[in-house]
């Protein structure tokens, strides 16, 4: 520290002597004029072999010469072009995934968990559950790739929307269709949409989606509970294969259409199709409804008995930790040789939601399932009524960003011994559940 400061002293004065040496004629008084120019030079001399010193010194302590150091102490230019031989550059920075996709995106998850009922069944299965059927054991719930690439008025009207899965979830959802054998059965969504130039503009997609009925969906990431309710179950259906168009207004209004084959299948059973609408209203941002309606022939090769389905959803979230949600269905028109006139289904799920803070959260679900007849919980063959109550909590927390777990105790019970205890039939069974969700999202590569 010492050499720099002694230098930085000798090159200001250095630089002084320059810049008085000129000036001293100009002066004009008798005592300046005096002041030779010989003696001038001496200071100048004198301050150029000090340098020369100093930059020896530098040399020593840099182990090189002085004005290799001094080179040395100045930043190379940024040539990526032309790189000087031997001058240090910076490695060039490589393509993001986001960068080589361009506007299609990539996202996914594996969700996996650990179930244990209490009632050690027999066969470890739970009853009357949707996806977490494993118990006393680890299951595989579901692995997800998605490949999405959103219609633009500004760059393509045209996109595309692929979901992949592999699990207990898919073996569930395309268990009921002859076009999910094969490798349909990995098939959760495939679809491509065209944004039609009419107004704000008009989405048309054509393919396979998922159901807009209900407040739960089959992603776990994108529900409140780890398990999906009885309404989820079997009230609506999963998905649907056809034509839909969908419209935004504005952000309070938004109306969708339906045509397709009918509930849960790619290949029809019937020649009859299914129509449908949705409308959504959210007049403020705490507030918000949507009304589902559904219509059309659902049984084998029968077009005559119409299946009419209601599907309502609110939403409430007076703060922005604490939110509400109540989902009803009502569901008839099926017709089984046992029961005059036309069957029906009804229920209704009740949702709160606390966010304790940015990694903790609680959820409550309370639902009431009414099948009247028994046909979706039983078959349309030997049918018996039930009636179902179930009360889920369930415990979240972000382990990373990347990176859910869930946490779940669940009580289900019904009117009759639906459930197993050991090898004996009882009316209710307990749960709990640790669920592990991993998620990525190619728009978060950078």
């Amino acid at each position: 520290m010492k050499v720099f400061s002694r230098m930085n002293v000798a090159i200001f004065s250095l630089c002084l002597a320059f810049l008085v040496a000129p000036l001293c004629p100009a002066q004009g008084q008798a005592d300046t004029a005096q002041t030779s120019s010989t003696d001038v030079s001496q200071r100048i001399k004198e301050l150029e072999k000090q340098v020369n010193e100093l930059r020896s010194e530098l040399a020593a302590l840099t182990g090189g010469s002085g004005s290799a150091a001094m080179a040395n102490s100045t930043p190379p230019p940024q040539n990526n072009l032309a790189p000087t031989s031997g001058a240090a550059t910076a490695a060039p920075t490589g393509p993001s995934l986001a960068g080589l996709l361009g506007p299609t995106t990539l996202s996914g998850f594996v969700d996996t968990y650990y179930g244990q009922n209490f009632n050690n069944p027999a066969s470890r299965t739970n009853t009357l559950r949707a996806f977490d059927l494993s118990t006393n054991q680890f299951g595989l719930n579901l692995v997800e790739l998605v490949a999405d690439r959103q219609p633009d008025a500004n760059n393509s009207r045209t996109g595309y929307h692929i979901a992949l899965g592999f699990g207990q979830a898919m073996n569930v959802v395309n268990s009921t269709d002859p076009g999910g054998l094969g490798f349909g059965q990995y098939l959760k969504e495939a679809y491509f949409s065209y944004l039609a130039p009419v107004g704000k503009g008009l989405q048309v997609d054509a393919g396979k989606f998922v159901t807009p009925h209900g407040a739960e969906v089959i992603e776990t990431k994108d529900n409140w509970n780890y398990s999906r309710g009885l309404l989820f179950s079997y009230a609506i259906p999963f998905y649907h294969f056809g034509v839909r168009a969908k419209y935004t207004f504005n952000d309070k209004y938004a109306i969708a259409g339906y045509l397709v084959n009918g509930w849960n299948d790619v290949v029809d059973n019937n020649s009859g199709k299914t129509y449908g609408a949705t409308f959504a209203w959210n007049p403020t941002k705490k507030f918000g409804i949507t009304q589902n309606y559904m219509a059309g022939p659902e049984q084998t090769n029968i077009n005559t008995n119409w299946r009419q389905l209601s599907d309502t959803v609110v939403t409430y979230s007076p703060t922005g930790r604490l939110s509400f949600m109540v989902n009803y269905d009502y569901a008839r028109g099926d017709r089984i040789p046992t029961v005059p006139k036309p069957v029906y289904w009804t229920g209704a799920a009740g949702y709160v939601r606390y966010l304790l803070n940015r990694s903790n959260a609680l959820a409550t679900r309370y639902e009431y399932y009414d099948d009247k007849y028994g046909v979706t919980t039983g078959g349309f063959t030997n049918p018996t009524p039930q009636h179902l109550h179930g009360f889920t909590e369930t415990y979240e927390h972000l382990l990373a960003h990347h990176i859910m777990t869930r946490f779940e105790f669940r009580r289900d019970m019904s009117n009759q011994p639906s459930f197993m205890k050991g090898t004996t039939p009882v009316m209710a069974q307990n749960t709990a559940t640790a669920g592990f969700v991993f998620m990525f999202d190619s728009r978060e590569a950078k």
